[in-house]
């Protein structure tokens, strides 16, 4: 088994990440399990937040990093939360006072248009000049209340025209296969044989 350190210490990303990964023999272990802090994530791209996560982790553990920078785009919001989607409700972070936080700003709002954006960055080490960076959307509407008891975050409001779910009561098989992380993992899973 090859071993990956995940720039992340969430449990549920974990989980997602390791579903996908462990069939083609890798290993991914959490940063935290390493002793390895959170990186800063300063920047107002998804991209760059990534990278920065992803550098982080592999300079402080000697394997190659897996980072995700992953939120949820608003249409009516003019893009928000976007990269702040994590702590969108503020300190400490809370999926429930976030997805108050979005119902409240969306009040009275007929466009509900929404997509979660993924960026994966895969660093084989700190200062890899060339990383691998994948990037996948999953489209949907914001739903006016809670539906669903599965996922993470957002899900419960995320609703998925195409299969009439929110994210949240979609099996775990189907949205590891169409979300925004699954796509990324695909393209990213294409290019795995570089490393």
């Amino acid at each position: 088994m090859k071993k990956l350190v995940l720039a992340s210490n969430n449990a549920k990303k974990m989980k997602e990440l390791n579903a996908l990964l462990a069939p083609l023999g890798f290993e991914v272990i959490a940063q935290g399990a390493l002793g390895i802090p959170e990186a800063e994530e300063p920047h107002c791209t998804f991209v760059e937040n990534a990278l920065a996560k992803a550098r982080h982790a592999a300079a402080h553990s000697g394997l190659p990093a897996l980072a995700d920078d992953s939120g949820l785009c608003v249409a009516a919001l003019g893009g928000a939360p976007g990269v702040y989607s994590a702590r969108y409700a503020g300190e400490p972070k809370s999926d429930a006072r976030n997805n108050e936080k979005l119902l409240a700003d969306l009040a009275g709002q007929t466009d509900r248009r929404a997509h979660f954006t993924c960026l994966l960055v895969l660093c084989r080490s700190a200062d890899d000049p060339q990383p691998i960076i994948a990037e996948g959307e999953w489209h949907g509407e914001i739903l006016g209340a809670q539906r669903g008891a599965d996922g993470f975050g957002y899900d419960p409001l995320f609703f998925v025209p195409e299969f009439g779910q929110t994210a949240a009561e979609l099996d775990a098989e189907t949205k590891n296969r169409v979300s925004h992380r699954g796509r990324a993992m695909q393209q990213l899973i294409e290019r795995l044989p570089s490393l």
